[in-house]
């Protein structure tokens, strides 16, 4: 770019700063004119007033206020008339000679932006047109006509929507074009980074949401998986049932043929209230039970039998023997009776499994199992009269399957369903008794053995009575020594051995001592009336009979006595 140079001055001239000019002087009393001139003022030449001095004119931009000079020459316009030239008139300044500047002009062209300091923009200076990078075309290429020359100004950009806070610089742009603000949907810089800010907040924003959405999720299933061991509902593994029928010599399947026949008693009378079971022997009703379980309703008291299937039914009292504790009661009225088997006692063997159902504590048709645990075990039971009246001898089967009061009278079975026995007592802390207290079962439970329930039952049922074996002696029931001592005399002074009788015909009299029956030994004399009420009349006994030291074996026949 050229260095501008003021009109009419000669090349290698310069204003200095008093206004002087090298070379020229202005001429203040007339006047001056260009050489050629036709009384017209020439053309970039002022009138010069001798008592005014003249300013220099100063470009301006279009739009933009004039602003005075600052520096100190400005301030002090005086000028110093140059020497007159010669042929000039007075008052005519030619065209070299004008007012030198106030100031000294830059070397390069002026500023038509008058561009703000760097870092200060201000009112009064416009932003410069954004000039965006384009591709450079090769040298040598042809451009067609119309192409604006390098440094052409940009129309302005009007203004489009409402005004930004800030005022006009609120989004200022020093590339943009004067007095155009930048109206790009994107915004300037700092707009952008500002929408960078916020996306950049916005994706924390959502990251946090999503990770306390997870931990949520992966706590609860954290917890599932620790409580319930998986996710939603819970379903327990469950075997498949057993299909068909049991075997009918296990458990349940003896269970199932027996408990049809089995009957809960519940009885009233004046001497109070009793529970127990019984089973049925016949389809005309007939129900086999424990005398103690019935006794109270020989005095005009109601017997109730509830069967297996809820059914209930009032019954009678048939007859009883409180020597055997047997009784046999009667429903009348009711069909579908179901009688168990009865089965051979003789024939059970010590480790036989049994099964024993009752209605311990009136939880009616309960079954328990067990083994025989012994057989012949010799038990007394009763006595509370104390004349002895009451009292049963029973040659017991012996066994531990669970019997607790609520139990009398109820079957105990074999493997094969059939009724071995008649649960009667069992042993408490204090011994043997019947099962008509609070004693609990401790694994030593006595039954009847059904050979001899058998034949009192029939006798019950045929005559209203039992008959007892005997042998026709009174014992010494105090005696202390081994076996059973026949007494010095009966009850009311009679002779202790009966005349004709059983033990009469055999030679045996008063003080003599009988220490076997069968081969067996007895201990008491308990033991042998227990041996001998475990036999039918009639039947013949081998004893073993000590006198004045000596032994002997008699055989004798068994003879029969009416308890009424």
């Amino acid at each position: 770019m050229d260095k501008a140079k003021p009109t009419g001055t000669p090349d290698g001239a310069v204003p200095d700063a008093t206004g002087d000019s090298h070379g020229t002087a202005a001429e203040p009393d007339g006047p001056a004119t260009a050489p050629g001139a036709t009384g017209a003022p020439a053309a970039g030449l002022t009138k010069a007033d001798p008592a005014e001095p003249v300013e220099p004119a100063v470009p301006t931009v279009p739009g933009q206020e004039e602003e005075a000079p600052s520096s100190p020459a400005a301030e002090s316009p005086a000028t110093v008339p140059a020497p007159r030239t010669g042929g000039a008139p007075d008052g005519a300044v030619p065209a070299q000679q004008q007012a030198p500047a106030a100031r000294p002009r830059p070397l390069h062209a002026p500023d038509p932006y008058s561009t703000p300091p760097y870092g200060e923009p201000g009112p009064w200076a416009p932003a410069p047109p954004v000039q965006r990078p384009v591709p450079t075309p090769a040298h040598g290429t042809y451009l067609p006509p119309g192409t604006p020359a390098h440094g052409t100004p940009v129309p302005p950009v009007p203004e489009a929507g409402p005004p930004r806070p800030g005022g006009e610089w609120g989004r200022y742009d020093p590339w943009a074009a004067p007095g155009a603000l930048v109206a790009e949907s994107g915004g300037g810089p700092g707009e952008r980074r500002r929408e960078r800010r916020a996306g950049r907040g916005r994706l924390v924003g959502a990251a946090l949401v999503l990770a306390l959405l997870a931990g949520s999720v992966g706590g609860y299933v954290g917890m599932r998986l620790e409580r319930h061991g998986g996710l939603g509902t819970v379903e327990l593994e469950q075997a498949s049932g057993q299909t068909g029928e049991r075997a009918p010599d296990s458990i349940a399947g003896i269970a199932a043929r027996t408990l049809p026949g089995v009957v809960t008693l519940h009885v009233s009378g004046g001497d109070g209230g009793a529970l127990g079971t019984g089973f049925v022997l016949d389809g005309r009703g007939h129900i086999l039970t424990n005398h103690h379980v019935v006794e109270s309703a020989s005095d005009g008291g109601s017997i109730r039998v509830t069967f297996n299937g809820g059914e209930t039914a009032r019954a009678r009292l048939v007859g009883g023997d409180p020597g055997y504790d047997l009784a046999v009661v009667k429903v009348s009225g009711v069909s579908g009776l179901t009688p168990l088997p009865l089965g051979d006692s003789d024939e059970v063997r010590v480790g036989d499994p049994v099964v024993a159902i009752g209605a311990p504590f009136d939880l009616a048709n309960t079954v328990t199992s067990g083994i025989i645990s012994a057989k012949e075990r010799p038990i007394t039971a009763g006595g509370e009269k104390g004349d002895g009246s009451d009292i049963s001898y029973v040659d017991a089967l012996q066994t531990d399957a669970p019997i607790n009061p609520g139990n009398s009278g109820g079957p105990l079975v074999d493997e094969r369903a059939r009724v071995i026995g008649i649960n009667s007592a069992i042993h408490a802390a204090g011994g043997v008794d019947r099962q008509d207290d609070s004693a609990g079962s401790v694994g030593l439970g006595f039954a009847i053995p059904v050979n001899q329930a058998k034949r009192v039952a029939e006798e019950l049922i045929n005559h209203g009575r039992a008959t007892h074996p005997v042998i026709g002696v009174t014992l010494d029931m105090g005696y202390e020594g081994e076996g059973a001592k026949v007494g010095g005399e009966a009850a009311g002074g009679g002779p202790a051995v009966t005349p004709g009788g059983p033990a009469d015909r055999t030679d045996i009299a008063a003080g003599d001592v009988i220490t076997e029956v069968d081969g067996v030994p007895v201990a008491s004399g308990e033991e042998l009336i227990i041996k001998i009420r475990s036999h039918r009349p009639g039947d013949r006994l081998d004893l073993t009979v000590e006198r004045d030291g000596e032994s002997r074996r008699v055989t004798l026949e068994l003879g029969s006595s009416d308890p009424s």
